[in-house]
Parts: C-alpha cells; sequence; structure tokens
C-alpha cells in the first residue's frame, strides 16, 4: 500500500472490535486508517456499567481472568493500569441440597480431585459420593473424538458430580447445558486426560498438583468496572467509531471490499481495503453468505444463549448475616430460577463505603427463554425471593435494575474447534478479510481480545505485503 493511506472497517464495536482497532493503530500507525461501525446505540457489547444506588456496577461481564494477560495489558496500555483491582475473596459455594455448600478444594472445573475434601461440602448424597471412586475401577473411556461433557464426565463419576458441580459451573460461563457442550471447547484439559487416561479422579488430582501455587489472583476488574474499558480503548485506537450503524451487506471488489450500511432506500456505501468481523455468529454469517458461503454455513451452526442479570442493591441492614463469600452457583437439578449470585460489594471491596449490599443476580439458560419473557418488575421479584430465601434478606432493595443479554452467550457444542477451524480456513483464503471475538476461542475478555489481536496481525501483514 506504498503511497496510500489503507482504510481497514471493523464491524462491531464491542471489546473484540475496540481491541482490534487498538492493535492496528499501535502496529500500523498513520499508514491506517480504521473505521469502526456499532449498530447499537452504544460501543462495549457485553461490557458496560451504569450506577446503582449511586454506585457504578457492570451490567455484564464483572471481571477479567488476570492470569491470562491480554487484558490486564491492554488496561494498562490504554491509561488504566492504576484502575486495575482484585476481589476481596474468591471463596465461591454452590446451592445444594437446600443449602449453601462450599465449593470443594481442588477441583478442575468441578471435576473433585480429593474425595475426602468433596464429602466434607455436603453437595452430594451418600450414594452420590459412593459412585465416585468406581471412576478408578471401571474399564477406561478413551476418548478419541469430541464428545459433550455430559457424556465424558457422567460415564467417569456419575450424575451427580455432573449434576451437582460441574453443570453448575459451565452454565455460570456458558448458561448452556453440559449435554451439548464440547469436552474439548470448554474443558481442554479434561480433553487430555481422557485420552489418554484411565482414571478421570487420577487426572484430575495431577493437573491440580501441577497447577502454579502462587499464581496470584485469578480475577481481576476495574475501579470503574470492566465497562469502563471499551471507551479507553476506542480513544487510545484513535479510530472513527460510528454507532448506529448496521452493516447489510458486505460485497468483494477487484480493490478490496464494500460495505452497504443505512435504510434501504437510501444506502450507503463504504469502500475498505481491509475488513475485520467482530460481530456474534449469526449476524457474521448473514453478512458472509454470499461471500464466503462456506464460512457462513459454519457460523448459522452455533446457537446462542440468552440471559439477564438483576442487581439488587441492599442496606445492610436488611440482612440478618451478611456473607463472606463471592457468590453461589446454582444446580439446574435444584429448579430455581436464578443461576447464580454474585455477592458483587463482597468479592470488590471498593464498589461500597460498606453500608450496602449489591447482589447480581443471574436468570436465564439455554432452554429457559420462558423466563426471560417475564417483565422487569417479575425478575426483581424472582431474584429478591431468592435473597429472602438464601440469606434471609428482609425488607425491600434501596435500588434495582436489570439488564437484559438478548444472545449474549455463544455456545461451544460438541464439534465446536472443529467448526471453528473450518471457519478460519474459509476466510483465510480471502483476501483482507479475518474475524475475531466470543464466538471463536473463548468467552473471557482476555480471550476476545486474543482473537482480535491475532485479525489485526493478518490485515497488517497483508497490507503491508501489498
Amino acid at each position: 500500500m506504498e503511497g496510500k493511506r489503507a482504510h481497514v472497517v471493523i464491524v462491531g464495536g464491542g471489546i473484540s472490535g475496540l481491541a482490534a482497532a487498538w492493535h492496528l493503530r499501535q502496529n500500523g500507525g498513520e499508514r491506517i486508517k480504521v473505521t469502526v461501525l456499532e449498530g447499537s446505540p452504544r460501543i462495549g457489547g457485553k461490557l458496560h456499567a451504569s450506577e446503582i444506588a449511586g454506585v457504578r456496577v457492570d451490567e455484564g461481564a464483572e471481571a477479567m481472568l488476570a492470569r491470562r494477560p491480554e487484558g490486564k495489558e491492554l488496561a494498562k496500555a490504554v491509561g488504566l493500569g492504576d484502575d486495575l483491582v482484585t476481589p476481596g475473596t474468591t471463596s465461591a459455594s454452590i446451592y445444594s441440597r437446600g443449602a449453601l455448600r462450599p465449593m470443594p478444594k481442588g477441583h478442575v472445573m468441578g471435576v473433585p480431585a480429593d474425595l475426602a475434601e468433596l464429602a466434607k461440602t455436603g453437595i452430594m448424597s451418600p450414594g452420590g459420593l459412593l459412585r465416585v471412586p468406581l471412576d478408578q475401577v471401571l474399564p477406561a473411556t478413551l476418548v478419541r473424538t469430541d464428545v459433550s461433557v455430559a457424556a465424558y464426565i457422567r460415564a467417569r463419576m456419575g450424575g451427580e458430580v455432573l449434576d451437582r458441580l460441574v453443570e453448575p459451573l459451565l452454565g455460570g460461563v456458558y448458561a448452556g447445558r453440559s449435554d451439548m457442550l464440547s469436552l474439548e471447547a470448554t474443558m481442554p484439559s479434561i480433553a487430555l486426560a481422557a485420552r489418554t487416561e484411565r482414571s478421570l479422579l487420577g487426572a484430575a488430582r495431577e493437573i491440580v498438583e501441577e497447577a502454579p501455587k502462587e499464581a496470584g489472583p485469578v480475577f481481576t476488574s476495574l475501579l470503574g468496572g470492566v465497562g469502563s474499558l471499551p471507551a479507553a480503548v476506542a480513544t487510545a485506537s484513535a479510530a472513527s467509531v460510528r454507532t448506529g450503524v448496521t452493516v447489510r451487506e458486505l460485497r468483494r471488489t477487484p480493490a478490496g471490499w464494500q460495505l452497504v450500511t443505512g435504510p434501504v432506500p437510501r444506502p450507503e456505501v463504504l469502500e475498505a481495503d481491509a475488513v475485520i468481523l467482530a460481530v456474534p455468529a449469526a449476524p457474521a454469517a448473514r453478512l458472509l453468505r454470499d461471500e464466503v458461503p462456506k464460512a457462513a454455513a459454519e457460523l448459522a451452526r452455533i446457537e446462542y444463549a440468552s440471559m439477564a442479570i438483576v442487581t439488587l442493591a441492599y442496606p445492610l441492614s436488611a440482612v440478618p448475616s451478611p456473607p463472606t463469600g463471592s457468590g453461589y452457583l446454582v444446580p439446574p437439578v435444584e429448579g430455581r430460577p436464578v443461576k447464580a449470585a454474585t455477592f458483587s460489594s463482597v468479592k470488590w471491596p471498593h464498589l461500597t463505603g460498606g453500608d450496602l449490599l449489591i447482589v447480581r443476580c443471574s436468570i436465564g439458560r439455554l432452554g429457559e427463554e420462558h423466563l426471560l419473557q417475564r417483565d422487569d418488575s417479575e425478575l426483581v421479584a424472582l431474584a429478591m425471593a431468592e435473597m429472602t430465601d438464601v440469606l434471609g434478606v428482609r425488607g425491600l432493595p434501596a435500588d434495582s435494575r436489570v439488564s437484559r443479554w438478548g444472545g449474549a452467550l455463544p455456545q461451544y457444542n460438541v464439534g465446536h474447534l472443529d467448526r471453528v477451524a473450518r471457519v478460519r480456513a474459509a476466510v483465510a483464503v480471502q483476501p483482507g478479510l479475518a474475524v475475531c471475538g466470543a464466538a471463536y476461542d473463548g468467552l473471557g475478555i482476555p480471550a476476545c481480545i486474543s482473537t482480535a489481536r491475532t485479525a489485526a496481525a493478518r490485515i497488517l501483514g497483508e497490507l503491508t505485503h501489498d
């Protein structure tokens, strides 16, 4: 692109698209003009914070994995390094068999590594506990191809480990179902063991023993919530960011790409040397349908789950015994509408001066869309009933908020890794095109940033080579 400033258009203004814009700026400098098009009225996607009871609290994702560097590094690079905070506690519980019970020490995504520790928790019934050690004498269940999480865990350790430990942990991440989720994509260390190890219990013990003992906090956040990250990244990218602009068509041209936006009677056409699609799988599939049909077909097969987060702010006087842990997960077999609760002001002590208990209740899993059809007041009532039942809360919250996330969580169902590989292979043969986002290599913020960096590097490599 000698003598010409290349124009890269990024479709999608969530953290993936904004991180891609930032990486293009960092590594392409003034040689690259970047435009970000976001269909909604604001940037940030699932990263958004707003005030409740005068306190700024995240409405979507509220933490980043600290043991992956991408999130922390980007926050520091865009001037938010001093705002990084660590949790006051990460001690979580499971609501099982009528009570809050501590998560067992030594587990891998719910798969127990220590039977004595598991027994102490009371999460499982005596019969369920007796089933677990049979894993050590049963014939090997060696996995040669990708299978569902449920198929493997149930075969090795029985239904209760699956229902009361693995399922709620997976539900907390994906809001999905273990009988559909891919073992390879969602529990890679367990999947690796499943290919070679006879005993899942022994494999889990080895994974726990080999994990770094002084690895530091698992999670980090920002003083203004992780919802403060998108605006800082957008500013640092120096990209032209346009909100309320939906891309309707993507067309290949001899010189690059055309993007059609605006209403059908008055379309606007943007010319681009390269395009990065940083949108969920369904809109990406629609845009690629004509030019990259193989990728579009694979993307169209990725399901998404919807959920809502009900945030409640209670005066501490309403809580007979304030919680000390970070929150709890609820197994689907408990039949409760709330699948998880985070005691945000306990987990993140900076959120309150000590006079409020701020709780975030998650409602809705894949297949529970009927719950989300209720109006906001009904969802608030469900969350309040949960807090009364579990914590003994008396009276009304000082403030409440409902944040709905329709089609927010991609489901990494069986075959996901191969599906993503086929998408990338189809996209790779198209010059000046890349994809990134939560649909590919992980739902967390660091994983999304990593896909953005890879997409930006691919585009820069092509533009520089040209």
